[in-house]
């Protein structure tokens, strides 16, 4: 191709110097929120020292509502949106952007929020395979007509680190285990307080129990091919999400505002933790 147009990042080939722009980036991190992308860019950069803290990080894709791009020095920080087909979007073109730029030894971490099962809220979950709602390690999507099955494995490696990582910081219960990947928030995950609900309480415990057993930890939207597609393209991937509540106990958040928004700062208190000790590692040699 003699351009390359991200559409959903409204950035370009011809339009933008990527090497210049995007070259040294060394990690990236993925979450839903656009709000939560620029608090996690504001929180490295006093965590890194990079800039001054009072800095204002300019949304580089601000030409388009789609998504929500921050970058301080090797750190990417990108939102996603919610569920499958979005995440899959902007990972498209998130790893052509970092092929264009010339970027080398990327590690790229999901941080997120999830429902927990058998777990105390606020504990972070570091997904070692995301699996379906069979309980199994794959990534199915149609390609012109055939079912194509795709491996969710996760850096194993990476995710120990991670738990290495949340050791070091001793703030908040750290386990490594499955996470089941869902294509919707209410009946795909098994909740009695959707607008339909064809199933009882005791369905819902079986089915919850049954993935436990199965060493599901947790459950969100977008791993699976998150998983995928960072294994297909050979990035070191990891996803982090803390846990909202135990849905063993229930559907509903009830947690106070106050409580949950502690809850979500700890994916990126740890993220910050390993990053920071990489960058002094690598400093040092």
């Amino acid at each position: 191709m003699k351009e390359d147009i991200l559409y959903h990042f409204n950035l370009g080939t011809s339009t933008h110097d990527l090497p210049a722009t995007f070259g040294d980036v060394k990690f990236v991190c993925v979450g839903g929120s656009p709000w939560r992308m620029k608090s996690f860019i504001e929180y490295i950069a006093a965590e890194l020292a990079l800039e001054d803290p009072k800095s204002e990080y300019p949304n580089i894709c601000a030409g388009t509502d789609r998504y929500a791009m921050y970058k301080v020095g090797p750190v990417l920080s990108v939102s996603h949106g919610m569920g499958i087909p979005s995440i899959s979007i902007m990972l498209h073109e998130l790893i052509k952007l970092l092929h264009h730029a010339g970027c080398t030894d990327v590690t790229i971490i999901r941080i997120g929020t999830s429902g927990g099962i058998g777990l105390e809220p606020g504990t972070i979950v570091l997904t070692k395979q995301s699996v379906d709602a069979n309980f199994l390690p794959k990534f199915e999507q149609v390609i012109l007509g055939k079912t194509v099955v795709r491996s969710t494995d996760l850096d194993l490696g990476l995710a120990e680190e991670l738990l290495q990582c949340s050791k070091d910081l001793s703030q908040f219960e750290t386990v490594i285990g499955n996470t089941m990947c869902t294509m919707d928030f209410y009946e795909g995950q098994a909740r009695l307080d959707g607008a339909f609900c064809s199933y009882s309480e005791k369905d819902k415990q079986e089915y919850l129990t049954k993935a436990y057993d199965a060493g599901v930890c947790n459950i969100e939207m977008e791993s699976s091919v998150f998983a995928a597609m960072c294994k297909l393209s050979g990035l070191r991937a990891a996803v982090v999400c803390v846990t909202l509540l135990d849905r063993l106990k229930g559907d509903q958040l009830t947690s106070s505002h106050e409580v949950l928004h502690s809850y979500q700062q700890r994916p990126q208190i740890l993220v910050g933790h390993f990053i920071k000790k990489l960058m002094c590692a690598s400093a040092k040699n």
